[in-house]
């Protein structure tokens, strides 16, 4: 693999896409040689732009990955259901202490299998290393319920709003990806 430039690990767009297989099942673009960020944002600009989603849920490292998913639905919280409110609260008590395992049995405890709205997949991703569940499994990692959560909020915004709220959610992706760095 090409050396790393950074402390996401990828110096170019094809390297994450090298080092992370799964992610060509989530998209059709093709990963080029462009650094990850510059690669994103022409992903946005581009035919399919929640590519671009689905591209920093990759690139984030998975605890900043959930974050980022957690911060984009909290900006959505007027169109979430009570219960999506009540897993959001739930991952940013996990988020915030990791090694607390109060709150990763209560997360656990809480996530309807398989998940049906934006929070709870960004609750699975929360959980998705607890041995009980045996996601690892599945081969797809936390990143595929990142990337299913901020597009199923995404889902629910207005068509007039979606681009605006797209293109917020993909820069504030990109600003955790250069803090990362």
């Amino acid at each position: 693999m090409a050396a790393m430039a950074n402390e996401l690990g990828y110096r170019t767009a094809r390297d994450l896409f090298l080092a992370c297989p799964a992610i060509a099942r989530d998209m059709k673009s093709l990963a080029t040689g462009q650094p990850p960020l510059d690669f994103c944002r022409a992903l946005l600009a581009g035919r399919v732009p929640e590519e671009a989603v689905t591209f920093c849920a990759y690139l984030l490292p998975e605890r900043a990955a959930v974050w980022w998913g957690h911060e984009c639905l909290s900006n959505l919280a007027e169109l979430l259901a009570d219960r999506d409110l009540e897993l959001l609260a739930l991952v940013h008590d996990r988020v915030g202490e990791p090694h607390n395992p109060h709150h990763q049995a209560v997360l656990s405890n809480s996530l309807d299998l398989p998940p049906a709205t934006p929070a709870a997949w960004i609750a699975l991703a929360a959980v998705w290393r607890d041995p009980t569940l045996d996601m690892v499994s599945t081969g797809f990692p936390a990143a595929h319920a990142v990337n299913a959560g901020i597009l199923a909020g995404l889902a629910r915004a207005s068509l007039a709003d979606r681009f605006s709220v797209l293109s917020a959610f993909v820069e504030m992706g990109i600003q955790m990806a250069e803090m990362e760095a």
